[in-house]
């Protein structure tokens, strides 16, 4: 399996390199050479496989030979070893669920995966490596699961002080052991920004080991494409079509989407759900990208104002790579006819959440009531189809707003009650490059 550089395609890396690189040098974000559609054999009889088949066919094609299938059968069985089911709320409606990993959150399968992944890859290596991972709620705290006492790898995490729920920030600064937390004082955008610039710093690079478990690594969309073939398996007996619904802040579950899409599953649409922070769906509207600071939300995981894998999904809508620089005319009418985009604010949110719980009896958190309220705007103009909504986190993970909103205690799984007795460990940090360039020195 080859990769190259979404800004430069003579950049040119094999699967191993690009797992650990992370990022290329050009700061573009690595992107398969060719995305092969699954044998045709699999899609027709995706309702006979179990989800780990599913992952397994998957990589498999994807991955072109790079890891022996007996090897790449391990990897998949450790990593996805829980369900992603799909629950019905009526007739046209579905929810996804993405939570029942360790962490609680749609983040546990690329975390996992990537975990397994590097484990292999870095057997035999005499040098510990350091992977540096932002986060704006899950992420972190399903990278610290993931990689919790993997032997080899060291986890630094970091955070926006005061922009995580209370039980996000205990997943992600109470394991210990090689994981390590940094309380940024600004934004999840100054937290990314921290992450790229140490990438692209090279004589940084020239004295430690350093990787990312972002999903700008490309080997967190890999497995993130298996439950959109997996929810599809489950819903699949309908002649309507099937949309997808998904709330977006990095846009790497989207383009998760889209890679499962490239590669045979026969979706309709994809919808991208987003709060406030609304930079690719007022792109879908008038074709005009125009990142800026990301504000804080309820959804707080999507507050994010420059979504990283927004190049990949330009990449993707590049019909003719390799053959000179097509249009952004191009580029945004291919991207405009399968995205649709929907943005909306808190009051929306809330109100939809408490609908939701008294409506169905379904409680949805505040990502996925952003995604419900998306899927909704989105069938009153196409009333033929069957949407499925990526729930992507516990609604216990927000349980302060949850209660309030619901207007009574929600019930909290004992693995998140058990956070609450742990003392929280994490270094101050400010966004200053130089600052956290010294601490990495000192400290890896």
């Amino acid at each position: 399996m080859q990769l190259y550089s979404t800004k430069n395609r003579d950049i040119q890396v094999d699967l191993k390199q690009a797992v650990f690189q992370g990022l290329p040098e050009d700061n573009g974000l690595f992107m398969p050479n060719d995305i092969p559609r699954l044998p045709q054999s699999i899609l027709d009889n995706l309702s006979h496989l179990s989800f780990s088949e599913i992952g397994f066919h998957i990589s498999k094609t994807l991955f072109q030979g790079a890891i022996p299938d007996q090897d790449l059968k391990e990897i998949i069985d450790k990593a996805i070893n829980f369900p992603a089911p799909i629950v019905q709320l009526d007739d046209q409606k579905y929810i996804l669920e993405l939570f029942h990993g360790p962490s609680l959150a749609f983040k546990d399968f690329g975390a996992r995966f990537m975990a397994q992944l590097m484990s292999y890859f870095n057997r035999g290596e005499d040098q510990e490596l350091t992977i540096l991972v932002a986060t704006s709620g899950d992420t972190g705290g399903a990278v610290a699961a993931g990689f919790h006492k993997t032997p080899g790898i060291r986890v630094v995490i970091l955070y926006p002080s005061g922009k995580v729920s209370a039980l996000q920030e205990k997943q992600l600064t109470t394991l210990g052991h090689n994981i390590t937390a940094l309380e940024v004082d600004g934004t999840f955008d100054d937290c990314q920004a921290l992450v790229k610039q140490a990438f692209l710093d090279q004589e940084l690079r020239s004295k430690t080991r350093i990787s990312s478990a972002n999903s700008i690594n490309i080997s967190r969309l890999v497995p993130q494409s298996f439950y959109y073939f997996e929810a599809y398996k489950q819903v699949q007996k309908t002649t309507e079509d099937i949309v997808f619904c998904i709330p977006s802040g990095n846009f790497g579950n989207l383009t998760a989407g889209l890679l499962a899409y490239k590669m045979g599953l026969p979706v309709h649409q994809f919808i991208a759900a987003t709060n406030r922070n609304d930079v690719v769906p007022s792109y879908l509207q008038d074709g005009d990208y125009q990142p800026r600071p990301s504000i804080r939300t309820l959804s707080n995981a999507m507050d994010v104002g420059n979504p990283s894998n927004f190049a990949r999904m330009v990449d993707i809508f590049s019909a003719a790579k390799g053959k000179g620089i097509p249009s952004d005319q191009g580029i945004w009418e291919g991207m405009n006819k399968l995205i649709s985009g929907f943005s909306f604010n808190d009051q929306e949110t809330e109100q939809a959440v408490k609908y939701i719980f008294d409506t169905y009896n379904y409680l949805i958190d505040p990502h996925g009531a952003v995604g419900y309220l998306a899927l909704d705007a989105y069938q009153k103009q196409h009333p033929n189809t069957k949407g499925i909504v990526l729930e992507t986190a516990h609604p216990a993970k927000f349980k302060e707003d949850m209660d309030r909103v619901i207007g009574k205690e929600i019930p909290v799984p004992e693995r998140l009650l058990a956070l609450s007795d742990r003392v929280k460990e994490a270094t101050s940090m400010s966004i200053d490059y130089t600052s956290f360039r010294t601490w990495l020195i000192e400290n890896l």
